[in-house]
């Protein structure tokens, strides 16, 4: 990123003494602004609650259908209980195509006894709250949010954080085998090649903030009873509530598979200096004479 600070004040009690050698004004980077940072915590918790609600929901009918109405006998993706002559199993259809998921989905075994639930027993403690509870809080954070992703889409325009650090230059677009390649070997960037977020990220920030994020939002507004009239606008647009709910369950999917993708790289790229330059903002950046990656 091109988001450069001033060098902060280094003082031995807090970081190790290896350190010094080098000027703080090169060494340490300011690599998130405060507000990226109060955003991206804020979509953590908002995420990781409405994550677990949908969890919930789909649970109690793991069902997915391409339309207005759910019909019941050709869903496009299914997690059902089905008897077999060999006994219950659990079985997953994904178009047509179905798949034995016995112990994972629609059949799971839960304190030894078998449960038929589209999705395995999450927790075990008991519900502190009601349904209708849990759907109020849930909308509590779905709007939350929504005004949080307003903050930050107003500021990197107002900033050009999206022009300047997330949309990749011809000659990046150009580097996406090797990034996969260097990926692949666990090398990542250090010295003043960590100052710029690498293609693969650029292009996987940019399908988050501008087509997963917007999808999961206005899809989860066409299933939302409490606004009528942008729900039927909603509705007409994505071709149905239930095509809507599809694509809303594709989006969140996809914003799963990114966290898990994420965490891994921050783990194995350096945990400690990840969370740090995203809890103060800033960041080591090893050597920064060197540009290759390590």
């Amino acid at each position: 990123m091109r988001l450069a600070g001033s060098a902060p004040i280094l003082p031995s009690l807090i970081w190790p003494s290896s350190t010094l050698d080098l000027s703080a004004t090169e060494r340490w980077y300011r690599r998130h602004p405060a507000l990226l940072r109060v955003t991206h915590w804020i979509n953590v918790v908002c995420f990781t609650l409405l994550l677990m609600s949908g969890l919930q929901i789909f649970d109690a009918h793991p069902a997915l259908y391409v339309g207005d109405i759910s019909d019941f006998d050709h869903p496009t993706v299914s997690v059902v209980a089905r008897q077999t002559e060999n006994g219950l199993v659990g079985e997953t259809t994904i178009l047509g195509h179905s798949f034995d998921t016995t112990g994972v989905l629609g059949l799971s075994n839960e304190d030894g006894q078998i449960s038929q639930r589209g999705l395995p027993e999450l927790d075990h403690h008991p519900e502190l709250l009601g349904s209708r509870d849990r759907a109020s809080l849930a909308l509590l954070f779905a709007w939350l949010l929504v005004l949080n992703g307003l903050i930050y889409f107003a500021w990197g325009c107002a900033s050009r954080h999206f022009g300047r650090d997330l949309l990749p230059t011809r000659v990046e677009l150009g580097h996406i085998g090797r990034e996969i390649l260097e990926h692949l070997r666990l090398r990542f960037p250090r010295g003043e090649a960590a100052r710029r977020y690498n293609v693969l990220q650029q292009l996987a920030y940019l399908a988050v903030v501008f087509a997963l994020f917007p999808l999961m939002i206005l899809t989860g507004l066409t299933m939302s009873p409490g606004i009528d009239s942008p729900r039927r606008i909603f509705s007409h647009f994505f071709g149905g509530r239930q095509t809507a709910r599809l694509i809303h369950f594709i989006a969140a999917s996809g914003l799963v598979l990114f966290v898990i993708v994420h965490l891994v790289l921050a783990l194995v790229s350096g945990v400690w200096n990840n969370l740090r330059s995203m809890i103060t903002g800033w960041y080591d950046l090893g050597n920064p004479r060197t540009t290759d990656v390590q």
